[in-house]
This record gives structure tokens, sequence and C-alpha cells, in this order.
């Protein structure tokens, strides 16, 4: 039976590559017009690639954790030191499929934002971001499975605890790193100045958190879409605005979104997140500890096969906690709402400033409640400009 439903989901996973592939080069060739700006069918499709990208991710882990490929791999790291042989395994398989998505992830991505009028990028520029990325994440996935690997190895019984108190570090390097680092790899950081500069000040000066830095974003260079968001801890905590926003929305509208995002700040909502990310990925370990056999785990103990079997049940238990997770995040939404009406008492320019999102990002006033308890990160619009429509009351 395991044999079965392994082939089906590799038989599953190379067709759907190979259609994917497919289309892409009929799109390559005759490159469709963009199309009507219709909320609804562009959160269909936004749904449909949801889903179908945690079934490729689930299958694909599976194949790769239980397939022949994954274990003819996992044979010939025999012939490297065992502290090396995770990282080839996950290098291998990162690198397979970066090119085996290429072309799901150039349609789902590019052609489709492009298709509902949401991103003037070129096709070579949107390729070397992806390549870009792809390189970043192979190169992270070896380190982490070079850890992760160690841990396992040396501490067969007791890894999830180690590797659960070993995630924070990880969690609070990663918030220090990325903004300084990477992100702008992606996209051009600077301070904003100007009017508009010293309005966002005074506010944040009001909360004593005057010292944040507030930049600007050119997010144009991959999206019309306009945002804002906080990122970082510490002295790396930053209140980032993007360019898209600036250029579409009037100064009060602006304001309030900012103070959206300093209600994150004021409230320390990346540490929370850090917080729950730590207890999720100590309940994500153990689980996969349970579910493992014990007795692959001592077979295996110095192959990396073992890594990529605790790595799917990881996924599998991710998935089961996913709904918490977001959850938490729509609760955090609602109060930097809360707080940002509290900051500015303007809840009619608030709405208008959702409203004006809604517009500009294409987005559908509310979404399935299956999606949004699934997936939604952020309450729907319609809850959230009712809200603000009943406090102008």
């Amino acid at each position: 039976m395991r044999d079965l439903l392994l082939g089906g989901a590799a038989g599953m996973l190379a067709g759907y590559a190979a259609w994917q592939a497919v289309r892409a080069l009929s799109v390559l060739r005759n490159p469709s017009p963009a199309g009507p700006k219709d909320a609804r069918a562009y959160g269909r499709s936004r749904r449909r690639i949801a889903v179908a990208s945690i079934v490729q991710t689930l299958a694909g882990s599976a194949v790769s954790a239980y397939g022949p490929l994954a274990e003819r791999i996992d044979a010939a790291t025999c012939g490297v030191p065992v502290w090396l042989r995770p990282a080839l395994l996950a290098t291998s398989l990162s690198v397979a499929d970066t090119i085996a998505g290429l072309p799901g992830a150039y349609l789902d991505d590019y052609v489709l934002e492009r298709r509902y009028g949401l991103t003037e990028q070129t096709s070579d520029a949107w390729l070397t971001e992806y390549l870009k990325g792809a390189a970043l994440s192979t190169g992270l996935t070896a380190v982490l499975a070079t850890l992760f690997g160690a841990v396992v190895r040396k501490a067969p019984r007791t890894w999830p605890a180690i590797a659960g108190a070993g995630t924070l570090p990880l969690f609070v390097l990663g918030n220090i790193v990325v903004p300084l680092y990477v992100m702008p790899l992606f996209n051009r950081f600077e301070p904003l100045e100007g009017p508009l500069e010293i309005r966002l000040r005074a506010l944040a000066t009001s909360y004593g958190v005057g010292d944040a830095d507030i930049l600007r974003m050119d997010m144009s260079k991959q999206t019309k879409k306009a945002n804002a968001f906080v990122t970082g801890i510490g002295s790396t905590h930053r209140i980032v605005v993007g360019d898209t926003l600036l250029e579409h929305f009037t100064d009060d509208e602006i304001e309030f979104v900012v103070a959206h995002e300093l209600g994150h700040y004021v409230a320390k909502d990346t540490w929370r997140l850090i917080g729950l990310g730590e207890a999720l990925a100590f309940t994500v370990f153990l689980c996969a500890n349970a579910m493992l056999p014990r007795g692959q785990r001592e077979v295996l103990r110095d192959r990396p096969l073992l890594r990529a079997r605790l790595l799917l049940w990881m996924q599998v238990a991710s998935q089961v906690l996913r709904p918490a997770l977001v959850a938490f995040s729509r609760s955090r939404e609602w109060a930097a709402d809360r707080f940002a009406l509290q900051a500015t008492h303007a809840p009619a320019v608030g709405a208008r400033a959702f409203k004006r999102l809604r517009a500009q990002n294409l987005a559908e006033d509310e979404q399935p409640a299956w999606y949004e308890f699934l997936f939604g990160s952020h309450p729907s619009l319609k809850a959230r400009i009712e809200a603000l429509d009943k406090s102008a009351l």
C-alpha cells in the first residue's frame, strides 16, 4: 500500500510539473494580454494556488522521505563524512525542487500577476529574483540540515528538546539578519524624508518610539500592490512603507496605515510571534519524533534519510497547527487596527484607506470561511471596514 501511495504521489507530481511546463511554454510563445481586474476571480486563483502548494509540498516530502530516488541519494552519501550527509541530501532535493518548480512559479507568481495588472516587472527581472531566492534558500537549507542532522545523530532520544531550544536563537538571528542583509538584496530601502516623515515621526514619538527607523521601499519594483509592514527586532526594528502606498494614498490615509504598523511595533508583536513560533517548533518536533517508529530512528541514525522522514512529519504537524498560528495573527491585526484608531481618532480615514487598499491590491471583501480559518493571517476587509464605520457613528 505504501509503495502504491508513493507511486501515485510521484506520478501526480511529475504530471503536474509537466502540465505546468507545457502551460509556461505556451505563455512564453503567446503572451496573453492583461484581463479585467476581477477581485473574485483573482482570489479564486490565489486560493487554488495555496491549496495546490500544500498538496505539492506534502507529496514531495513524502516522495523525498520514502521514495526510491531519495534512498539512492541517501546511499550515495555514504562515502562522505557523516556530518556532511544531511546537507548533501537537502541540497540535492532543493536544487531538484527549484528546477521542477520553475514553470509553476512562473505561472503562479508572475503570469497571474501580469494578467490582472498587478505588476510591471519584466520576466527577466522576475527570473533573476527567483534564482537569487532559490540560491539563498538552498544555502540556508544546507546549513540547517547540517545542524539538525548533528542534533538528531548525537541525541536520538532528546533531540526534540535540544532542537526546540536551538530554534529560539535562530528565530532571533533571522529577525536581525533578514532586514539588514537579505531584504536589501531584492529591494532598496531609504529613510523616508519630508513633511510626511515629520508627521509620522511625531506620531511615533508620542508613543515613545520616535527612534524607530521609518523607511521607504521600492515595492513597485515587483508589484503595484500597496503595503507597509514592521520587520526586525531591537536596533533593526523598522517600519517600512512601500512606494506604491506613498504614491497612491493621501497623507492622512498613510498615517493611519503606518499607525497600524506602529501598533505592531509598540505591542512588540515580533517578539510575540517569536514566542509562538518557539512553542509551535517544540510541538512540531515532538509530533515528528512520535510519528516516526523508534526502530527507524535507530537504523537510520547516521543517514540523512532519517532527517528527510522527520521533516515530512514536521510538515504534516505544521499544517495541522497552521490554523492556530493564523488565528493569532488575525488577533494581532485587530489589535493593531484598534491602536491605529486610538492613535489617529480618524475611523473614516481608516475605512477609506482600507477601501483604497482593496481596490489597488485587487483584494476580496471577504474570503470563504474555510480559507480564512486555514490561511487567513488578516481579518476580512469587510469586517475591518465595518468595524471602523461603526466607530465613526
